[in-house]
């Protein structure tokens, strides 16, 4: 079955891109893959070679032009590939934007009627870009009904807060937005937190390089302890999308 994996987040600088590569790389795992960058100012996922990224050009001048983003069922709706996976990397330049144009043109509804799954993927952080992060989710759950993936990154510092009422240091599964609203999440995902002195520096290489992790961990050219920390890291998150269901049954009797 199609599925589309959005992934949106009205505050910049929280690792959607990163996100974004992840999933690609998780789902290419399994099938086919195409992988969609809509951020007019900051084409990260597009600097990802092996992943053959369609970049979308969206800017009209100093603009955004809306009927760009017409393009997105042109390439989703025409796909004769009924098991294949759309990721859809979206700046928060174009968080709104892009919200609008599948409000007002019902898109999600149109995708669904053409059976097509879509999955909306939001980042969630800790420290002082928490509380715009889960401003931004909200947005989402406001003008959507469709599944929910909530990625918690807490490279920022712990997803939390102190309670007024209790004295007690409240998680992200304690908030009252995620507690009145759980049946709208089908998922939450984990990005694993390591030693930011020996993982978090591998790490850092290899997304400012835009590289795999299948190609870095097969590259002996790099020290193999970098390449085994690397290779922990991406099991561990692995690990945690397969927790979450993500890849629907194929149709047609196609591999999984």
């Amino acid at each position: 079955m199609k599925t589309i994996h959005l992934i949106l987040q009205g505050k910049g600088g929280v690792g959607k891109s990163l996100v974004s590569s992840l999933l690609c790389q998780y789902l290419e795992k399994s099938g086919a893959v195409t992988a969609i960058d809509t951020d007019p100012v900051n084409n990260t996922l597009s600097g990802y070679e092996a992943l053959n990224v369609t970049c979308l050009d969206i800017k009209k001048g100093d603009d955004i032009d809306r009927r760009k983003f017409d393009d997105l069922m042109e390439i989703i709706l025409n796909e004769a590939d009924e098991n294949r996976q759309f990721v859809i990397d979206n700046g928060a330049a174009t968080f709104l934007p892009l919200c609008a144009w599948m409000r007002e043109n019902q898109t999600i509804e149109m995708w669904r009627e053409a059976g097509v799954h879509v999955l909306l993927h939001s980042i969630i952080t800790g420290g002082q870009g928490q509380d715009d992060t889960l401003d931004g989710l909200e947005v989402l759950m406001d003008y959507f009904v469709a599944p929910i993936v909530a990625w918690l990154n807490s490279y920022f510092g712990e997803i939390s807060y102190k309670s007024k009422a209790s004295g007690q240091t409240l998680t992200f599964e304690d908030f009252g937005l995620y507690k009145n609203n759980s049946a709208k999440f089908t998922a939450l995902i984990r990005i694993p937190q390591k030693s930011a002195q020996t993982f978090g520096k591998d790490l850092e290489e290899l997304f400012s390089r835009r590289q795999t992790f299948a190609d870095a961990i097969a590259d002996e050219s790099m020290p193999i302890m970098s390449r085994q920390r690397l290779k922990i890291f991406w099991n561990e998150v692995c690990a945690e999308i397969d927790k979450a269901n993500l890849i629907l049954q194929p149709v047609d009797g196609g591999q999984p």
